[in-house]
């Protein structure tokens, strides 16, 4: 069986942990493969306002009329709602042990779990486990290509983009939107509404970035080395992590002789 990120609060966990080894570094990985940089640092920065104005006061505001027990039945329902994105991927990624324990884990929360507001199928040792279609690209062997950042979307990649119209094909919130010839924004809202979930979910995180003295490239070296992880189980081969930083073993052994001499500068007492 494999190790899949069995909720999302571990991606979130995930996402913490990166950030916070990003924080320590002195010396950032060499690799950026970030040609559209002008552009994404704008998309960033208009993520980053509309989520100050918008998307961040509505999560608080959720935060403060729900509570965790309340926020727990909410995400369990639109977890159990994205299932059929999971299963379809783990067939097209030849894990037919994942897509029928998916299978059962979707229809007992859908039935036992009344429409998946209950997770009972975790006690009966299904637990979550997710997977997209940019996981599934990943595992054909396409390339990750270069970074990219979407405007109400965020990072991204060249072959991760392909996901979201992907997914979106098999999200049942999709579905009911276009079953119901539904106007763009009334369309968009019950996506817009996990998106929000998703949210407050991370607003315990944000004291993270305190300090951080370039947040777009935090954000960047974070994303990639998630989606490594989520991409190999948890378990990405030193091959991988090396292409992730764009280092062999003499670039590692540079670097770390740098950081030990700058180290050492500044150890050294201030000559007046």
């Amino acid at each position: 069986m494999r190790s899949k990120n069995t909720s999302t609060g571990p991606r979130v966990g995930l996402l913490s942990a990166c950030l916070i080894a990003l924080a320590g570094c002195t010396v950032a990985p060499p690799r950026t493969d970030d040609p559209w940089e002008k552009f994404n640092r704008k998309m960033y920065a208009f993520n980053d306002a509309a989520d100050r104005a918008v998307i961040r006061p509505t999560a608080v505001a959720y935060r403060k009329v729900t509570s965790p027990n309340a926020r727990r039945v909410i995400s369990n329902f639109f977890a159990n709602l994205r299932m059929p994105i999971t299963i379809v991927n783990d067939v097209l990624q030849a894990e037919p042990k994942d897509a029928l324990r998916n299978t059962g884990r979707f229809v007992v929360n859908s039935t036992l779990g009344f429409a998946g507001f209950f997770d009972p199928a975790s006690a009966m040792r299904m637990p979550l486990q997710e997977t997209d279609f940019g996981v599934t690209l990943a595992r054909w062997g396409l390339p990750e290509g270069p970074y990219l950042v979407v405007p109400f979307v965020g990072s991204t990649s060249v072959r991760d983009i392909w996901r979201m119209p992907a997914d979106r094909a098999l999200d049942p919130l999709g579905w009911y939107a276009d079953s119901r010839d539904l106007k763009l924004h009334a369309e968009e809202l019950p996506s817009m509404m996990y998106l929000v979930t998703l949210r407050a979910r991370g607003l315990d995180a944000e004291n993270l970035l305190d300090g951080v003295y370039d947040p777009y490239v935090f954000y960047r070296d974070a994303y990639r080395q998630r989606r490594l992880y989520e991409i190999y189980d948890g378990q990405p081969p030193a091959e991988a992590i090396d292409v992730l930083q764009g280092t062999d073993e003499l670039d590692i052994d540079a670097l770390l002789d740098e950081q030990h001499e700058y180290e050492q500068k500044r150890a050294e007492p201030e000559k007046h």
